[in-house]
């Protein structure tokens, strides 16, 4: 039997509660009713202000060091950000500006972002998509943008929501479970001594 899949999603909100924390919340619990995971929610806003205001690794705080780890040896990241002014929020790409520039290489993301309206929806494809691909991660060929419209406070009433998660998360999944895998079959490296 296999492990758990290590799953950590990274929230780029600036308050709770929020829609894109409640979408979120959604995908986590479909990728569980899905496969075994050992999931974990970094919620942004809340790893404080000094977290913000810190432009090296090594001046963190233990709780956004701890964060940025779980991200870097997750099997699969959700990155989630609200939009504004047709990107995501300052907050998320500092984070991710923190990451180990080949920390999520080949790791599989699944993109979400929620806005105002769906004027914002192809943030996913030119914004958060060219970041991850940067950062030499596999981004999942579906996407998850809600606007507002798609809820009632952080209550998701599209039905058609369910569906899009569904398929996103029916795409993801093996790819990140067979990476898994492989990583766990790979024997460990052993110091040769020079001769």
């Amino acid at each position: 039997m296999s492990r758990p899949l290590r799953v950590t999603a990274v929230v780029g909100t600036l308050s709770s509660p929020s829609k894109t924390t409640a979408l979120v919340e959604l995908i986590l619990r479909t990728l569980e009713a899905r496969t075994d995971t050992e999931s974990r929610l970094v919620e942004l806003h809340a790893l404080g202000p000094a977290f913000a205001t810190t432009v090296e690794r090594d001046g963190l705080g233990a709780d956004a060091e701890d964060a940025l780890r779980a991200v870097e040896e997750a099997d699969l990241v959700i990155a989630a950000t609200p939009v504004f002014r047709g990107s995501y929020t300052g907050l998320f790409k500092h984070f991710f500006d923190l990451v180990d520039p080949y920390g999520l290489a080949a790791t599989p993301v699944l993109l979400a972002a929620t806005g105002g309206s769906d004027r914002h929806a192809l943030v996913i494809e030119h914004a958060m998509r060219p970041l991850f691909g940067f950062l030499q991660a596999w981004t999942a060929p579906a996407g998850i943008y809600l606007s507002a419209g798609d809820f009632d406070g952080t209550t998701i009433l599209n039905p058609e929501v369910y569906e899009r998660i569904e398929m996103a998360v029916g795409d993801v999944v093996p790819v990140a479970r067979a990476l898994a895998e492989a990583k766990t079959a790979r024997p460990a490296k052993t110091a040769q001594a020079p001769g």
